[in-house]
């Protein structure tokens, strides 16, 4: 299986929230409509958080906010099987400045699509 990111945005969430808002809704629907039409690919969804909280909390918050996206995805028909969860809480923040834009740029979920090498 070959890696790529980037491929779709990331979605980002409020401070201690796991809801997808509605204004992620139609991206994520665009996802899905990708994912039927390629039944090889799988996608696997990162779950982060910001730096505030326990390691512990953030844990199992980024794991909750990657089950909500994929549940999201499933909800539009696509096979739970293709779709896998990780969290990785606080541990790979792409801002490091200790602001609330900074925050809110941590707190999200991230694609990453798995397809047979050479698709």
């Amino acid at each position: 299986m070959e890696e790529k990111e980037g491929l779709f945005r990331d979605i980002q969430f409020d401070y201690d929230k796991y809801d997808v808002k509605d204004s992620y809704k139609s991206g994520l629907k665009a996802i899905s409509a990708w994912l039927i039409k390629n039944p090889d690919a799988k996608l696997s969804i990162e779950g982060h958080c910001d730096e505030r909280g326990t390691n512990e909390y953030n844990l199992a918050l980024g794991d909750r906010r990657a089950k909500a996206v994929k549940d999201f995805l499933v909800s539009l028909g696509v096979p739970s099987s293709r779709i896998d969860t990780l969290s990785y809480g606080e541990e790979k923040p792409l801002c490091t400045e200790q602001t609330e834009d900074c925050w809110a740029k941590n707190r999200r979920a991230h694609f990453v699509t798995l397809s047979k090498a050479g698709k």
